[in-house]
C-alpha cells in the first residue's frame, strides 16, 4: 500500500465545516448555542424541566427538534439511519452511543446491556460505524462501583451483583469479538475508575491477542493518568495483547473537584489547563511511539491537539486512513474538526448518542452544563456559526 499524501488541515474552513447543514440547520444551531451559553438558563434548565415532564406538558417536541436533535442521532437505532447516512456522506463515521443514564435496577442493567448488544449487531459489516461503546455504570450500580474501587469488603447480595456485571461485560466484549467490531469502553468519575480499569484490562487481556477489540479510555485532566498510561503498555507487552485506548482530557472536572473539597481528599484533577494539555498531549506521542503495540482514538475538541497528531501519524509515516489511528468528536459539536479532517482523509468518528428523549435527558442536561464550563466551547461554535451564516449570505 502505498503511503497517502500528508494534506495540511485547515480548521478555518466554514464551508466544509457545515457543508451537511442547510441555512435553516445553522440558525437553529446558532440560537441554540446561544441558549447554552447563559449560564442561568442552563443551571435553571434541569429543576424546569423534571418540573415539565411531572406536569405532564407537552415539551417533548420541543425538546427533540433543539437540543435533542442538535446533540442526538434519534430515539432508537432506526431513527439513527438518516443521521448515519448524512455524515458518511462527508467521511465521518459514527458510534452509536445508547445514552441512558441513571438507571438503577436489574433489569434495567440487563436491558442496557441488550442494547449495546444490538448496537454490535448494527455495526457488523457497516464501515460507517467502526466502533460501539458503553459505560459501565450503565450496567452496575454507582455504590457497587465505588466499593470495588476503594477495594472495601463486599458483602454476599453485592459478590453476586459484581458477578452479574462481569457476566453482562464479557457478554458484550465476547460479541464485540465475535461480529469483529471494535469497543470503547468509557472513562468514569475517578472513584468508580479503578473498578472499570480492571474489567476493560481483563477484556482486552482476554480479546486483544490479534487486535486491539476492546479499549479502555484515559481522561488526561487527572495527574495520575500518564503513569497509568505506561503501566498499561507495559501490561499489555508482558501479557502479550494489543492495547486499544481512547485518549480524552475529561467530562467531569468541576465535579471531581468539588468532591474532594467536600471530602477532604486531594483532588485527582491536574492543576492547569496546561498540566492538562502537557500530558494529552504526551500520550498522544506515546501511543503513536508505540503504534505497533496501541491503537489509538484521539477524543478532542482542540484544534492544536488534533493538528500535532496529524504531525506525529506524519512524522512517523503512519498513513492517514491507518485504522490504527481515529480522530473523534461528539455529535453536535466541534463540526469544523470532524469535517475538515475527514476532507482530508483521516479517520474521524463522531459519537452519536441515542434513547427516548425523556431517558436522555440528563445526558443533554450534563452536554449543556460542560458546553458552559469548557473554556471558550460555546464562543468558539457560535463564532464560526457567523461566519458561515456571512459566508452563505455572500455567496
Amino acid at each position: 500500500m502505498s503511503k497517502s499524501k500528508m494534506s495540511k488541515v485547515s480548521f478555518k474552513n466554514t464551508e466544509i465545516a457545515f457543508k451537511a447543514k442547510s441555512s435553516s440547520d445553522l440558525k437553529k444551531s446558532y440560537w441554540l448555542f446561544k441558549l447554552v451559553g447563559n449560564n442561568v438558563l442552563v443551571n435553571l434548565g434541569p429543576t424546569l424541566l423534571k418540573f415539565a415532564f411531572f406536569l405532564r406538558l407537552p415539551i417533548k417536541s420541543i425538546i427533540k427538534n433543539t437540543i435533542f436533535e442538535q446533540f442526538c442521532g434519534g430515539e432508537s437505532i432506526m431513527e439513527c439511519k438518516e443521521r448515519i447516512q448524512s455524515l458518511a456522506k462527508y467521511n465521518v463515521q459514527t458510534i452509536l452511543d445508547y445514552s441512558v443514564e441513571g438507571e438503577s435496577s436489574k433489569e434495567n442493567f440487563d436491558l442496557t446491556a441488550n442494547e449495546i448488544i444490538k448496537t454490535i449487531e448494527r455495526a457488523k459489516g457497516d464501515e460507517n460505524i467502526p466502533f460501539a461503546v458503553f459505560k459501565t455504570s450503565g450496567l452496575a450500580r454507582i455504590e457497587l462501583l465505588e466499593k470495588v474501587s476503594s477495594n472495601i469488603l463486599l458483602n454476599e447480595n453485592e459478590k453476586k451483583e459484581f458477578g452479574l456485571l462481569k457476566d453482562r461485560v464479557k457478554f458484550i466484549c465476547q460479541k464485540a469479538y465475535d461480529l469483529d467490531v471494535r469497543i470503547f469502553i468509557d472513562a468514569e468519575e475517578s472513584w468508580i475508575q479503578n473498578a472499570i480499569d480492571d474489567l476493560a484490562t481483563s477484556m482486552m487481556r482476554k480479546y486483544n491477542n490479534e487486535r486491539a477489540i476492546v479499549y479502555n479510555t484515559l481522561q488526561m485532566y487527572r495527574w495520575d493518568r500518564v503513569a497509568f498510561l505506561k503501566q498499561s503498555y507495559a501490561d499489555a507487552e508482558n501479557g502479550n495483547y494489543c492495547l486499544g485506548l481512547k485518549i480524552v482530557r475529561g467530562a467531569y472536572m468541576e465535579k471531581e473537584r468539588e468532591r474532594a473539597q467536600e471530602l477532604g481528599y486531594s483532588s485527582p484533577i491536574q492543576k492547569d489547563k496546561i498540566s492538562c494539555d502537557k500530558d494529552y498531549d504526551f500520550a498522544l506521542a506515546y501511543c503513536i511511539n508505540h503504534i505497533d503495540k496501541i491503537s489509538l482514538c484521539a477524543g478532542t475538541h482542540n484544534e492544536e491537539s488534533s493538528l500535532n497528531l496529524i504531525d506525529l501519524m506524519k512524522e512517523n509515516n503512519i498513513l492517514k486512513d491507518d485504522k490504527r489511528v481515529y480522530f473523534s468528536q461528539l455529535l453536535g459539536m466541534s463540526d469544523h474538526i470532524s469535517f475538515n479532517l475527514a476532507d482530508k482523509g483521516y479517520n474521524v468518528v463522531k459519537y452519536m448518542p441515542y434513547g427516548p428523549v425523556k431517558l436522555v435527558l440528563p445526558y443533554l442536561i450534563r452536554r449543556a452544563q460542560e458546553n458552559t464550563s469548557i473554556s471558550g466551547q460555546t464562543g468558539r461554535e457560535l463564532s464560526l456559526i457567523i461566519k458561515e451564516k456571512v459566508r452563505y449570505r455572500n455567496i
